[in-house]
């Protein structure tokens, strides 16, 4: 009896490894299989968030997952990059990094997060100029006549910001340096709140970011009065830039990209930088940048070509920083 019950258990044990042997290996589901998440550090309406969200449609209908934006705001989105930092290096929490980290990087004595050596960079989305706009309300139409506003009342025009160590930020800092006007900087928790407090008076100009003002200067909310391009905009031709108004060499443009957590598997970041690419490659989303002010990043358009502008843009911001003795901590 107990060798025929062996000789059972033997035979069984045969036939299952051998169903095994013949079934094909199940193949590895391809990145992603679930929804991922794209951190944006400011609040909805501003710059990055449109920019992000444009990019996130895309690279849903492209890959075949949902990609959903999540606003983490405060400290000029170090709130933000610091979650992503501390995330799972699996390509399901990104980061829309933007120019404000690499000047955060010199501005923020203290950082919970490094910039270069926590994140693994993806790819440049978009790039964007700045536009000065002021309230309707304050009696200026050209950048000269700002500067003179600005000197007949020191200290009592106020421009707002994205928050501080923002482009935005940076933009009118250094516009202060080169035409000796003190203005009082106003910062907030993105360019959606900031330009909301522009439009109902509570602060009287701002560098802002193109898109976030580009409706409301359609619209005649608000008075642009330079563009700080090196050349003018498509989107707003009678605009000069802030050379043509006297300021030569004043150059801010500011840039948006992907990255993930450092440790994220490198064919995941290449497929993102693939999907990321096709996206910018498409009329739809071209047009969407035509119509909001965004511009498309140069090509090659790498995740090593984005390391390298980096690497750049903390050198150029710390520079500036550092000459203005700016500090937020």
């Amino acid at each position: 009896m107990k060798a025929w019950t062996g000789r059972i258990a033997s035979a069984a044990a045969a036939l299952s490894a051998a169903l095994l042997a013949g079934a094909p290996a199940t193949a590895a589901k391809p990145y992603p299989e679930r929804p991922v998440t794209l951190v944006v550090g400011y609040a909805a309406g501003g710059a990055t968030d449109i920019v992000a969200r444009l990019m996130a449609k895309s690279l849903s209908e492209s890959l075949g997952q949902t990609f959903v934006v999540e606003n983490k705001t405060g400290a000029n989105s170090n709130i933000g990059a610091e979650i992503v930092a501390r995330a799972a290096p699996d390509g399901y929490t990104l980061y829309v990094g933007s120019i404000a980290n690499t000047i955060n990087r010199t501005l923020y004595s203290q950082l919970n997060y490094d910039f270069v050596k926590d994140f693994a960079p993806v790819g440049m989305i978009a790039t964007i100029p700045n536009i000065l706009v002021v309230n309707p309300k304050v009696p200026v139409k050209t950048v000269q006549e700002y500067i003179a506003y600005a000197k007949a009342n020191p200290g009592k025009l106020t421009c707002a910001s994205s928050g501080s160590g923002s482009s935005i930020h940076l933009s009118c800092e250094l516009f202060k340096m080169r035409t000796g006007t003190d203005i009082l900087h106003v910062p907030y928790r993105g360019s959606g709140p900031a330009v909301a407090d522009l439009l109902g008076g509570q602060v009287d100009s701002m560098f802002d970011n193109l898109p976030s003002s580009l409706p409301h200067v359609q619209a005649g909310k608000l008075r642009p009065i330079g563009v700080t391009s090196p050349k003018r905009l498509p989107a707003t031709p009678d605009v000069p830039t802030l050379a043509e108004s006297g300021l030569d060499g004043f150059d801010v443009e500011s840039w948006f990209g992907l990255v993930a957590p450092k440790g994220t598997p490198q064919p995941v970041i290449d497929r993102l930088n693939k999907a990321l690419n096709d996206a910018l490659a498409s009329p739809a989303l071209q047009a969407s940048y035509k119509q909001g002010g965004f511009y498309l990043p140069a090509q090659p358009n790498t995740p090593a070509t984005f390391t390298t502008k980096i690497a750049s843009e903390i050198d150029k911001w710390g520079a500036v920083v550092k000459s203005a003795n700016l500090k937020a901590n």
